[in-house]
Order: structure tokens, then sequence, then C-alpha cells
């Protein structure tokens, strides 16, 4: 394929992006319950089979994946156009296409989707929604710009558990809930033996050494922004990208949107004041680590009190400690996350569901009394449907938009810090800085390479 400057391909889109407004918003008459959306994926394999089931009824007109064996033989047949480069493809099928699921590796996110927010188009990106912190702040302000439909692909968010422990919580069940535990086990690394079907691979050698890139990949756009002189090798691509440093950023990435999706939105656990490592094993400058404890510090939010929430992954020595009102099994769950409260201690799952007491006879006491009446509206279908409904004006704006994605994703990124670094962060919300640490400046902001720079349509 001829190589296509980046210059070019963004100049050839700009005046198109200027004045053609998203096909369907929020707050204006939308299409009839029988209108179909033209969807297009960047990112057409793997994860995006949630993409392609959540998008179930809609058109699927168009995939761009950098690997030309990601194309399902189902989309082709039914006339999806396929491209190696995303860029291509929203320049040459920008007026056909109404929104786009972004469905690559954490690395590439942020170009994907602040490309096709710029041409006017909705987007739903895989969480997490970005790799570093400059890149969610920037994509909150493109959604302010663009006025366009955003959703952070996180189901637990939909889902109703996440809803009743927020009104379990606002009726006052709790009290005051002023520390948390959010945990996971792994990752659960092996040893890499050829396939392709795992996601947790470690090199015996630092960094992997190069490799033949397939005929089929396009290694030079796979890395998308990313300044690297990396070569290319299996450990990256299709699936085990996640453990690298460069690429994704582990346990974190993986299960922390999951996971603590509910703490974060029910307390407003935003911006932390301090973040702080307090215990690790393994990792080193190209692998996360293989198990780690990060503490954040949050000041009084309105009329919630200080908080300290706390991340544990890896083995059981960095598990959280029991919990003596913990009486539905002789052990903590394998994950899920721990409020405690004045009044009572309460849990959510691995999905930020299925909500409980602590205690198991007081939570037999509290469904006997009646539970809060719901307050918050249940979703049906997912995020994909919550965002397909708001786009066609069916539907209230995502739960899991872009203010507050952004917003708990730098969170996030931040503890991804702490762990990769070590030490203790004292973090400026306002500056978008660790003022205490301007060594990290290049990782809250990481270098972009030439040709990928998106900051003139911010």
């Amino acid at each position: 394929m001829k190589k296509v400057k980046r210059r070019s391909v963004l100049k050839a889109g700009t005046a198109a992006a200027a004045v053609t407004p998203a096909m369907f918003s929020i707050g204006k008459p939308g299409p009839s319950a029988n209108s179909k959306l033209n969807i297009a994926m960047i990112g057409a394999g793997n994860i995006a089979g949630m993409a392609y089931g959540g998008c179930k009824g809609e058109n699927i007109v168009a995939l761009a994946d950098v690997d030309s064996n990601m194309f399902p033989k189902w989309a082709v047949d039914q006339g999806a156009k396929t491209f190696e480069d995303f860029r291509v493809m929203l320049d040459k099928m920008g007026k056909d296409i109404d929104a786009v699921c972004i469905n690559t590796p954490d690395h590439t996110h942020f170009v994907a989707t602040i490309d096709a927010m710029r041409r006017g188009k909705h987007v739903c990106t895989q969480k997490p929604l970005t790799h570093n912190i400059r890149e969610a702040r920037a994509l909150r302000k493109a959604k302010k710009k663009y006025g366009v439909t955003t959703n952070m692909a996180v189901q637990g968010h939909t889902y109703d558990g996440i809803r009743q422990m927020r009104e379990w919580y606002e009726a006052d069940v709790f009290g005051q809930v002023t520390e948390v535990h959010s945990w996971r086990s792994g990752p659960p690394w092996k040893p890499y033996s050829g396939g392709n079907n795992f996601y947790w691979h470690k090199p015996v050698e630092f960094p992997p050494p190069g490799a033949a890139i397939p005929s089929n990949f396009n290694w030079d756009l796979w890395k998308g922004p990313v300044v690297t002189d990396l070569p290319f090798n299996r450990f990256y691509h299709p699936k085990s990208w996640r453990g690298f440093n460069t690429f994704g950023s582990g346990i974190f990435g993986d299960w922390m949107p999951h996971i603590s999706d509910a703490p974060v939105w029910i307390l407003d656990l935003y911006e932390p004041t301090v973040v702080e490592l307090e215990e690790k094993e393994g990792g080193n400058e190209w692998m996360v680590p293989d198990a780690n404890r990060v503490r954040w510090e949050f000041k009084k939010r309105g009329n919630k009190a200080p908080c300290t929430f706390y991340w544990h992954n890896g083995g059981p020595k960095f598990a959280p400690e029991f919990f003596d009102d913990w009486t539905w099994s002789k052990k903590l769950p394998n994950s899920g996350t721990i409020y405690r409260g004045e009044k009572q201690n309460g849990y959510t799952d691995h999905r930020s569901n299925h909500p409980r007491l602590a205690n198991k006879e007081a939570a037999k006491a509290f469904k006997e009394s009646g539970y809060p009446s719901e307050k918050y509206p249940r979703i049906a279908g997912g995020p994909f449907q919550e965002w397909i409904r708001a786009i066609k004006g069916e539907g209230p704006e995502p739960g899991a938009n872009f203010d507050y994605a952004s917003a708990f994703t730098e969170m996030m990124l931040i503890g991804v810090l702490a762990a990769r670094f070590g030490g203790r962060i004292e973090w400026d919300s306002k500056k978008m800085k660790a003022s205490n640490r301007p060594e990290l400046d290049a990782f809250i902001q990481e270098p972009i390479r030439s040709g990928w720079d998106y900051s003139e349509y911010l």
C-alpha cells in the first residue's frame, strides 16, 4: 500500500469536518425507531466482537484494521468496506458514516477517537479511554467542542447494580464512606508458546528481539503515535500488548474500569491530592508489575467525607485484609470492591454490579425492610445500545460519556504512574502536574510521533 503522509490525510478532511455537523444529536428530533445508523469499526477483531454484538441491527459500513486477518468475513460479505488506515477510511467514507466504535489497543484509542470526533462522528471507545492523562483531558475538551455523543464501553456502568448501590449510599445506608478497596488477581503471565489467544505473555529477554513482520500486518501503523524504536515481536500483536508499558497499562487498564467504576462514580473519586505506591513485585522498564498495592487520598468533596481508595492486584499477599463483618464466605471473593462505611460495609463485584451489605444477616434484614426506591433509571442493552439510543434521540446521554470517562481514566492513570515509577505523587489537578515529581511530565503528556499530533483540532 502506498504510504500516506499524515499531513495530507488530516488536511483532506479538515474542510468537511468544519462544516459537517453530527448527523443525529441529543436534544434534536432523531430518526424513527426503524432508522439505522451507519457505523464504522476502527479495530475489526478481538474485542471488536463486543461492538458488533452491541450494534446489532445497525449498518456496519466500514472496517479499519492494520491486520487484514482481523476483518470478519460476515461483515465483508454484507458489504462493509475495508481499510488498513482509519484516517483513509474516514477521508473516503466520512459522508457515509454516522458513528464509530474504537476497538484498538490502548495506545491508539486517543488518535482514532479524536480523528472521528473532529469529523462530527459519534464515538464509543473501549476502556480504558486513553493511555495517558493528557489524552484523557483532551477528549473531554473535544466532547464539548464537537458536540457528538460519546461513551466508554464499560458494561457495568449500564447495569442495575451500580445504580442500586448509589441509591443505597444516597439513602444513608452506609453513612460516610471513608475507605474503599478494589482488587483483582493477576496479571496471569504465561510463557509465549507460539499462539496468539492469550493476553499475558512475558518475554525472557528485554526488550523482545526483532522478528519478521507478517505480510498481513502493518507494524508502523499499529504503533500509531508512540515514539519508540522497538522492533516488531509477536509479544505485542495481536493480544499481549497489554502487559507492556509502552502500549497498555496492565491489570489497571484491563479491570479497574470495571471493578472501580461504582466507587469512583458514587463517591466522586476524581481528583486525588496524593497517590502512592505502597508495595509491588516485578515490573521493569518494559513490563507492568506482577503485583501492586496503590493508595489514593481524596479531600472532602461537597458533603462527602475525605476518602482513601486502594487498588490491589496480584497474589494473596496483595489482596485486602479480611473484613471482620464479611460473613458471606470464609474469604473475600477473588475480585470486587469493599466500602467501609460508618454504619455498614458494602460490596460490589468485578463489574460494579450485585451490591450487598458485607454482613449476610444485615443484608437479609435490609432486603426484608425494603430497599430504597429507584432513583436512577435502569439501562437496557449495554453501553453500545445506550449510545445508539442517545444518538437517535431516543434516550439520555450515556452515563460513561467522556465527561465522566475522562475523569475516571485520569484518576486511574495517576495510579498507573505510581505503580510504574514508585513513591509518592502529589497531584495538582488544575495544573495536570505531579508537583513533587517533574520527571513524570514525559509520561503525563507522552511524546507524540511525527505525523500523529491532533492538538490543532483541540
